[in-house]
């Protein structure tokens, strides 16, 4: 069974006839990358910003859209969706996502380095 991602690059190229060259070029990203992404059964880790950002602009899609389902894609599960009232902070969305991967105790120390964080004291 394909990943989110590789579903979403073979439905786009399916829809427009494309290929991974034609993809590769209009996003600026190396041929290589966008067939790795889609004919790799696991994706072990979140593509590059870049990567995703190419493969967004080579694929005509939103970001978001490519976003998401290179997390699924990694297991990772993104909170909210698209459109909602929250503006959209990849990096918190992946932050978020990432906790349910650490153990319990890396967890607690997670949630101490953020209260620590947030506790400190502006520097004037």
């Amino acid at each position: 069974m394909a990943n989110a991602l590789q579903q979403l690059i073979r439905e786009r190229l399916d829809r427009k006839g494309w290929s991974y060259g034609d993809v590769a070029r209009r996003g600026g990203i190396p041929r290589s990358t966008v067939h790795h992404l889609a004919t790799t059964d696991r994706v072990v880790r979140m593509p590059q910003s870049a990567t995703l950002e190419g493969l967004s602009k080579g694929l005509e899609l939103p970001l978001d859209t490519v976003r998401r389902s290179a997390a699924e894609a990694c297991g990772i599960h993104v909170y909210g969706s698209p459109g909602t009232a929250r503006a959209a902070d990849p990096e918190v969305d992946l932050l978020i996502a990432s906790l349910q991967k650490l153990s319990a105790d890396d967890r607690r120390h997670v949630a101490a380095l953020v209260e620590s964080l947030l506790d400190r004291t502006p520097k004037k």
